[in-house]
């Protein structure tokens, strides 16, 4: 039925712009022969085209718009036939002889464009006299299309300040009436159209309504554009007529639509000098006008107009525009007991911006604001609807933006509370924004207060929230928080070490909350913010002030429970990694008890719990270099740990790693800052011990494979041998050396050798060395001299 309906249509607009055409055919060959008469006839006649009911208000247009421009080469003959002195009067007088009245009206306007424009009577005369006359079109769509045209044909020609057609003292009251008077007979005409036809297309005749809505609020555009309509005028006549117009129309579509223009079309400045007129007419609007999106746009408006300038900002003082916009919010939302939930948070969430801009110093008004929004929320639990917990978002961020500072936000006593309100994914993505803000603003949150308050903020990262299921969470997407986490909480700082004490504290209280997923990301931050705040305390020891204040010791026994923790995840490696770190910081604070601890609790980790052979390789390169560097321990303690040390080097799985890890403990017995730690026996020891793993895996390899391999670990172990030589050890000795330069060397030339070119150009690259230092000359050059290569 609609497919045959929209057929019909088309065959009717069809034939009306044929009859059209056709009519303006002859309508052109009596303009051309100046026959004025037939002109009018066959122009009466085309226009009668527009007579039409059957078609939609989109079809109608279409045939409109050909009709209007004929009618402008029908005015523009109408100004030709003036000059040859036709009477303007008399033509005037001789269109109104029109047999159908919509013809006769639509040639009255064209010719009183001309008549206004000969000044031959006042403007406002003819205009009074059109827009009466123009009554006699009661159709909906054919009056307000009829209605259009004048407006088009007249908006030139209205008696205002400046205008070619200005009158007497009250001449702009007369272009307003004007306007006025056709902006309310359209309106009218356009709420009539609601109720033509039968009640099942009411659907169809709102979307109709909603395509001529334009035609409407044109007339509230040129009623902006008049020059001679200042601030008093449009407070006690445009605006006043105006609203009642669109109070009194009871329509949902007419209300919204035309509040909204007057906000779009009239001056920023006028809408702050009658805030109280314009926001006295929201209650009085149907309770199903989309009245958040009207008010919302009124205060982004007068939001950007705050921000052109800080010199209109006295004005939103003189008129008290917070405290009025506030009120009205308040009353709407009473007024629509049915407002849903995202309409209260976008009216509060405007007022919110709108504050920023105009009150940013005033942060009790911010809280205010949010202080109602969390009155009006309250008692509904977490929100579901995803638009409105995506506007509590927006509403959230708009302080972050404003001040690019959260600790300014923290003063506000209302926004946490704002955040209970959000699922458990929203409240992550605010945390998100949050963490963004400080990071990107560098904010700097120094004070144990703050940092809880901050924390508490952003717990949605920190912890799992209720009903949190790992498994549908994104590895990705999960490892990317935390990340942002860990950088927050390495910006967290102050220099009074009480003070940072304390921040460590709350943020390790908060941390060890998050569950064994999230300490691998959290506690290593808060492990190294420790460490320098250790190496702040640097030669400090008890403090007299007592069991307050912070001491090295504390730290570190604080350090160890939370490094602790990461056992228990499991994470071993980080974990051992970490007690390394501490033991190292314990060295530099010469508390040797301390730093034998970490290095128990490390090795602990090493035997219990870490049993994957790459893992065991990079731990026991961690535990060498980290020892080696050590320097508080005493001689038992020592022995005891390198003792351990060298013990896992040799367990280790393949020989190749067990080569490498023992000559690397050769470090531990040769330390060149520490007089006391140059025993080159040992070193001596550890080197014939990597030799003879590195011939038992070559002897592993001839057997698996026929073939002894790579001397590459020959040649690691010449260069060792190379730098203990260099360093004076007693022990390695030139026959030493030259025995090993001659193993390699007839390894390399067995049969049973495996090629390799990394190998050859690496123990090639050595002896070069050799020959430089003996060219070089002086000490080391005399020691290599007895080197033969």
């Amino acid at each position: 039925m609609m497919a045959d309906g929209v057929e019909d249509e088309e065959k009717w607009l069809a034939a009306g712009i044929a009859g059209l055409q056709q009519n303006a055919f002859y309508m052109h060959r009596a303009l051309d022969s100046n026959n004025l008469r037939d002109a009018l006839k066959y122009s009466a006649q085309m226009l009668s085209e527009l007579r039409t009911s059957k078609l939609s208000p989109h079809k109608y247009y279409a045939l409109y718009m050909r009709a209007f421009d004929e009618l402008r080469k029908l005015e523009i003959f109408f100004k030709e036939e003036t000059r040859r002195g036709c009477s303007i009067i008399n033509l005037y007088e001789l269109v109104q002889h029109a047999g159908n009245i919509l013809p006769r009206l639509y040639l009255l306007c064209t010719v009183g464009s001309v008549y206004i424009k000969s000044k031959e009577a006042p403007a406002k005369d003819v205009l009074k006299d059109l827009v009466e006359m123009c009554r006699g079109i009661q159709h909906p769509v054919r009056g307000l299309f009829l209605r259009s045209y004048l407006a088009q044909v007249s908006r030139d020609k209205l008696p205002d300040i400046g205008s070619d057609y200005e009158g007497d003292a009250d001449t702009v009251m007369d272009a307003v009436e004007f306007v006025l008077q056709n902006f309310t007979e359209m309106n009218k005409l356009w709420v009539r159209m609601q109720h033509q036809g039968p009640a099942r297309e009411k659907e169809k005749r709102e979307k109709e309504r909603s395509e001529l809505r334009d035609l409407v609020g044109k007339n509230l555009h040129v009623l902006s554009q008049i020059e001679g309509v200042d601030l008093e005028m449009y407070k006690d006549i445009v605006l006043p007529r105006v609203l009642e117009q669109v109070v009194n129309c009871k329509d949902e579509l007419a209300q919204y639509y035309l509040m909204d223009c007057i906000i779009q079309v009239f001056p920023d400045e006028y809408h702050l000098q009658t805030l109280d007129v314009l926001l006295g007419a929201c209650p009085q609007l149907q309770p199903s006008v989309d009245i958040k999106t009207v008010l919302s746009r009124l205060m982004e408006r007068l939001s950007n107009y705050a921000a052109l300038s800080t010199d209109v900002l006295p004005e939103f003082l003189q008129v008290k525009a917070f405290s009025k916009l506030n009120n009205a919010i308040g009353r709407v939302i009473e007024a629509q007991v049915d407002m849903p939930t995202l309409g209260v948070i976008t009216l509060y969430s405007a007022l919110l911006t709108f504050t920023l801009h105009v009150h940013p110093d005033r942060l009790d008004y911010a809280d205010q604001v949010l202080g109602a929004c969390v009155k009006k929320l309250s008692g509904k639990g977490k929100l579901e609807d995803s638009k409105a917990t995506k506007q509590i978002v927006s509403l959230l961020s708009a302080p972050l933006e404003k001040y690019n500072d959260i600790v300014t936000a923290l003063k506000l006593s209302n926004y946490p509370l704002i955040m209970e309100y959000l699922d458990i994914e929203t409240n992550k993505v605010m945390a998100t924004i949050i963490i963004q803000s400080i990071l990107k603003n560098k904010t700097h949150i120094s004070t144990a207060d703050k940092v809880e308050a901050l924390l508490e903020l952003i717990k949605g990262l920190i912890k799992d929230l209720d009903g949190t299921v790992h498994d549908e969470v994104d590895e990705d997407d999960f490892r990317e928080e935390q990340n942002s986490v860990a950088r927050l909480i390495q910006m967290l700082y102050n220099d009074d070490i009480e003070e940072m004490f304390k921040i460590i504290c709350i943020v390790r209280k908060h941390i060890l909350t998050g569950g064994p997923k999230r300490l691998p990301f959290t506690v290593p931050p808060l492990v190294f913010s420790s460490l320098k705040l250790v190496r702040q305390l640097q030669g400090q020891d008890e403090n007299p002030f007592g069991d307050a204040s912070t001491t090295p010791k504390k730290i570190f026994q604080l350090l160890n429970q939370t490094v602790e923790t990461l056992s228990n995840v499991p994470a071993p490696e980080l974990a051992l990694q970490l007690y390394l770190q501490c033991a190292e910081a314990a060295n530099d604070s010469d508390l040797e008890p301390v730093a034998y601890e970490f290095f128990t609790q490390a090795y602990i980790l090493y035997e219990e719990e870490i049993s994957d052979s790459r893992a065991q390789v990079t731990a026991t390169y961690l535990i060498i270099g980290t020892l080696q560097r050590m320097h508080v321990f005493g001689v038992e303690n020592r022995d005891t740990l390198t003792h351990k040390a060298t013990g896992y080097s040799a367990k280790l799985l393949k020989k190749p790693d067990q080569c490498r890890a023992v000559y690397a403990c050769s470090h531990l017995f040769w330390v060149d800052d520490q007089d006391n730690i140059k025993d080159g026996e040992r070193v001596l020891l550890c080197l014939k011990r990597a030799l003879r793993i590195a011939n038992a895996a070559q002897q592993m390899a001839n057997a698996a494979r026929g073939s002894t391999g790579s001397v590459t670990l020959f040649v690691e172990i010449l260069n060792k041998y190379l730098y203990f030589f260099e360093k004076v050890n007693p022990q390695i000795t030139v026959d030493a050396v030259q025995s090993l330069i001659e193993l390699i060397t007839t390894e390399m030339q067995s049969d049973s050798s495996t090629p390799d070119p990394a190998a050859d150009a690496f123990f090639a690259s050595t002896l070069r060395y050799v020959q430089f230092q003996k060219q070089k000359g002086g000490a080391i050059g005399e020691k290599y001299d007895s080197i033969q290569v």
